[in-house]
């Protein structure tokens, strides 16, 4: 379908409805050029743009446009005014036979627990979605209840993210149980749940989850309270897995001795490649446990993020000594620590030589009356790894075959990652399809 038919089509579908017409989605569709694997982007926080933010009626007349529609794979909503009224217009892509779409961005829209049901009940038959994003939408536990069921009888869905969604502990457990059996999902975030209780029971349930999940590559636990308790469980599950990439811990509770657990893990581990500690407490004492990892032969970590950590001079600088005998780590974020002159010196020295690339760290040298300081960058580490390829590049979610998201360049490899090792009962209830 030709980019001029296909907004000739939305426009009689609106007319058929008596819908205005968003002069948003107009543009977008007239400026679509047809390929074999399109993603539309409607994304209502373009601030390059006038953009008139979706609500209900104009996601049932882009759905009533795109049904039979082969060349669009991927569609991206995020941040307008979808209600679970839209998700029920949207659902009609996911449940027809020979369905094209392989991606579906909703976060931040307004959409509730009976739209987070919906979904779920078009999952359970879907074999072709690929990524769903969810995140900060309020679905609660209820709706995160209905997702984590679909996930035992989906076989398909690789990427699932819930963000900010008020998961409490028994959705995350949920998951945590669903993700021992599920053999499909590569990447999983389920930051800032809303959870109350110190027993770190969400801890244990996924440290018992990595034991025996053999497909997950990303895994977001960010904002989840987690103290030196909860790292000293997760790390003992960590020990047994051999498939995770990148650990996200960022904005947690954990100092020195929580990250002297993590040290000594990837003093061993050979798979974990990215983590994110920004926003903990782990002090001088936990950048020497990192550092003496970091230079510990055969260490496998490539980017490490240790921002706000209240870092001073004596652990910024073994950090930066490790950098000179690791090669492979490359990706450094330090900013909001305590960048005295030492250590601005040496960060620049690192910078200047190459050693560690100025698009690769968050800080930046400049020298004022012979002193030397450091200014910040917004950079950080990448939020995603699944969908992206070696380099950090996004790479498309919408391919016919499903991606290894470890080597996909946008080719479609078939996944390399070994098969899951063990199945247990899950105690999720189970809806039918």
């Amino acid at each position: 379908m030709a980019s001029k038919n296909m907004f000739e089509f939305y426009a009689a579908v609106c007319g058929e409805h008596e819908i205005e017409i968003n002069p948003y989605i107009k543009q977008v569709l007239e400026d679509t050029t047809e390929t074999e694997s399109v993603t539309l982007k409607l994304t209502g926080n373009n601030r390059l743009t006038n953009v008139k933010r979706l609500n209900d009626d104009d996601v049932l007349a882009l759905s009533e446009c795109l049904r039979n529609n082969h060349s669009v794979s991927g569609l991206d909503v995020r941040y307008n005014n979808i209600t679970d009224v839209g998700v029920g217009h949207l659902v009609g892509l996911l449940q027809e036979d020979g369905s094209a779409l392989r991606s579906l961005d909703l976060m931040f829209n307004d959409i509730l627990r009976d739209g987070a049901e919906v979904l779920a009940k078009s999952l359970q038959c879907n074999s072709t979605l690929l990524s769903l994003r969810l995140s900060g939408n309020k679905i609660g536990n209820r709706g995160a209840m209905h997702l984590a069921s679909m996930l035992q009888v989906n076989s398909t869905l690789k990427e699932l993210q819930l963000a900010d969604c008020d998961l409490d502990t028994q959705s995350v457990i949920a998951f945590a149980i669903v993700l021992k059996s599920n053999e499909t999902l590569v990447s999983v975030d389920i930051s800032r749940p809303l959870l109350f209780s110190h027993q770190e029971e969400c801890a244990v349930h996924f440290s018992e989850m990595l034991v025996v999940n053999s497909s997950l590559v990303e895994l977001h636990l960010g904002k989840m309270g987690m103290t030196d308790t909860g790292m000293e469980r997760l790390t003992e599950g960590l020990r047994l897995n051999h498939s995770l990439r990148y650990l996200d811990l960022r904005c947690n509770r954990v100092t020195r001795d929580g990250v002297r657990l993590l040290a000594e893990l990837l003093k061993q581990n050979q798979t974990l490649e990215i983590v994110d500690l920004s926003s903990n407490r782990i002090e001088d004492d936990g950048a020497g446990y990192l550092s003496e990892a970091i230079a510990w032969p055969g260490c496998a970590l490539r980017e490490l993020s240790v921002s706000s950590n209240n870092i001073r001079s004596e652990g910024l600088l073994s950090l930066a000594r490790a950098l000179t005998v690791n090669t492979a780590l490359n990706h450094l974020y330090i900013w909001g620590n305590h960048l005295e002159e030492a250590v601005c010196q040496a960060f620049r020295e690192l910078i200047a030589s190459g050693r560690l690339p100025a698009e690769q760290t968050d800080v930046s040298a400049y020298e004022v009356d012979g002193r030397v300081f450091l200014a910040e960058l917004f950079h950080s580490l990448r939020r995603n790894y699944y969908g992206t390829n070696g380099s950090g590049t996004n790479t498309s979610f919408t391919s016919d075959t499903p991606t290894d998201p470890l080597t996909d360049n946008g080719a479609g490899r078939h996944s390399t990652l070994p098969p899951h090792v063990e199945s247990q009962q899950i105690v999720v209830p189970l809806q039918s399809c």
